[in-house]
């Protein structure tokens, strides 16, 4: 049996709130950035995602939106485009990668961190990278059952990403069996 993979991502910077509801709040011009951003360090790191799960918020659908376009853009390194070369690989491997399934979950937006574990949880078994589109403080408290030791104790900022290897099958994964193995905070 393979390891899983989980990414949970917190959604990108909002605007503050402006006499809308909650739900509709939109991302910022920032947060769009990031969230673009947030999508290449996850196909640079190969956190291509199979099923993404997300919550239905706007601001969490703009987040999912802006990563997948920025999974699908090429890759910079230093700053620099890659050459022709790379281009035609990147774009190979776009082609042969399947687009995610996508669902959005109402729990994932109303939800509390034991909710979250039970939509990690009936996953179906084939999936191999789950990436959960969340807000706070469900989405890292998530992280905090699934690694109280290394998850952040001040909790994920906006368009802050952590990836758990998940040992299990995603109907066995029980709290602190998923170690963090990777951090990082998408700054576009």
């Amino acid at each position: 049996m393979t390891d899983r993979t989980i990414v949970l991502l917190r959604h990108a910077k909002a605007e503050g709130p402006t006499g809308t509801p909650d739900i509709e709040r939109r991302l910022s011009a920032r947060g769009h950035a990031d969230a673009a951003a947030a999508g290449a360090w996850l196909a640079y790191g190969g956190y291509l995602p199979e099923l993404v799960v997300c919550s239905p918020a706007k601001r969490t659908r703009q987040t999912w939106h802006d990563v997948a376009l920025g999974m699908a853009a090429p890759p910079t390194i230093g700053g620099a485009q890659p050459s022709a070369r790379g281009e035609e690989a990147a774009a190979e491997a776009a082609t042969q990668a399947r687009a995610p399934v996508v669902r959005y979950e109402t729990l994932v937006y109303q939800g509390d961190p034991d909710d979250l574990m039970e939509i990690v949880r009936a996953t179906e078994p084939e999936i191999s990278t789950l990436l959960l589109i969340g807000h706070n403080p469900s989405i890292s408290g998530l992280s905090k059952l699934l690694d109280p030791i290394h998850a952040d104790p001040e909790g994920l900022r906006t368009s802050g990403i952590v990836v758990h290897r998940v040992p299990t099958q995603w109907s066995d994964l029980a709290e602190r069996e998923a170690p963090v193995q990777k951090w990082h905070t998408a700054r576009g």
